[in-house]
């Protein structure tokens, strides 16, 4: 995967379309993000380089209920790949 602000905005994408918000702030993030699961926002922190925020989103989404079914289908293949690549990691 590359490292572009194009893949963040396609990572970004995903949460947006299962109605997460994702924001950029300033606080003291032990792992770099923030989940507010009641009210569906993630919280990044916004010293992050690109890279950052991409590694960060891509260890997040497999943690989170997204909604498979509201995704585009790009977005479906983009997800699939980010939570295949996860569960091979731990395994």
């Amino acid at each position: 995967m590359k490292y572009t602000a194009t893949t963040l905005k396609k990572l970004e994408d995903i949460l947006g379309e299962s109605a997460f918000t994702v924001r950029y702030e300033r606080g003291n993030f032990q792992s770099g993000y923030c989940i507010l699961e009641q009210k569906r926002v993630v919280v990044l922190n916004k010293f992050l380089n690109v890279e950052g925020r991409i590694n960060t989103l891509l260890e997040l989404i497999p943690q989170l209920n997204i909604e498979f079914d509201k995704l585009t289908h790009e977005s479906q293949k983009l997800y699939d790949d980010v939570v295949s690549k996860s569960l091979k990691a731990t395994a």
